[in-house]
């Protein structure tokens, strides 16, 4: 199994960012995929999952601001964040079965 996520950076409160996840080595199509993030000082916050049939559910958060979604044809998921706050400066991670990428970096600041 292999995790490529890419899209983080920094960007002022109210904007938007797309993050990306490559996944390889698995049958992407037929899996389950959840973003998690890693906030500094916090623990681990799931932040939205997605199924093989495209059904989606978010964390009370982010729901209304981030929509998660796949491209089966690319093997990718992508998480569009809007309407950033500073409470979403985290490392982003894509999971499969307890399997995750390096993160990538999202800071939301003036």
């Amino acid at each position: 199994v292999q995790l490529v996520e890419s899209g983080g950076g920094l960007v002022q409160p109210g904007g938007s960012l797309r993050l990306s996840c490559a996944a390889s080595g698995f049958t992407f199509s037929d899996s389950a995929m959840t973003w998690v993030r890693l906030a500094p000082g916090k623990g681990r916050e799931w932040v939205a999952f997605i199924d093989s049939d495209g059904r989606k559910i978010y964390a009370e958060s982010v729901k209304g601001r981030f929509t998660i979604s796949r491209d089966n044809a690319k093997n990718t998921l992508y998480l569009q964040m809007n309407s950033l706050k500073s409470e979403d400066t985290a490392v982003y991670f894509c999971d499969y079965d307890s399997s995750r990428g390096q993160g990538t970096r999202v800071t939301v600041s003036s």
